[in-house]
């Protein structure tokens, strides 16, 4: 295994990674199923792709396909503890463009449609960015087995 690959997946944190990963992944991935297949009450690519240009996120429906990818995608691999901080990386920064594109002008308030919980997501995956997967995680076993 060469050294960059197993510097991202070597993680010396314990536990507490998987409290965050688990239900933060999930909650991700089911708001990549509600972008990519209109599930959970979604809109689908096409519906999400006509509201992300609608907003000035153009073209709207490889946008949708991008933010939709990165939560889906993201979010299970943050469960699944695989390639956890590539994962991490990937969904901090689709948080952001959801902080800065949508819910900014908001404040900071969830009722108002605020960026309170972009940012809680946000802090989430910078955290796992960080620690890695922990001990709880496919990237620890892939390292163990190298």
């Amino acid at each position: 295994m060469t050294t960059l690959v197993k510097r991202i997946l070597t993680s010396d944190a314990g536990f507490a990674p998987l409290v965050l990963r688990v239900p933060v992944g999930l909650t991700l991935a089911a708001h990549g199923a509600q972008k990519l297949f209109a599930w959970f009450g979604g809109y689908g690519l096409e519906g999400t792709g006509q509201w992300m240009a609608s907003i000035g996120l153009e073209p709207g429906y490889l946008m949708a396909l991008l933010a939709g990818s990165a939560e889906f995608f993201g979010g299970l691999a943050l469960v699944l503890g695989l390639l956890t901080r590539p994962a991490a990386i990937v969904t901090a920064f689709t948080m952001l463009i959801a902080i800065f594109s949508v819910h900014i002008s908001n404040g900071l308030f969830m009722a108002n449609n605020g960026y309170e919980y972009a940012l809680s997501l946000l802090a989430v995956t910078v955290a796992l960015a960080v620690q890695g997967g922990g001990k709880f995680s496919i990237d620890n076993l892939l390292v163990k087995k190298a």
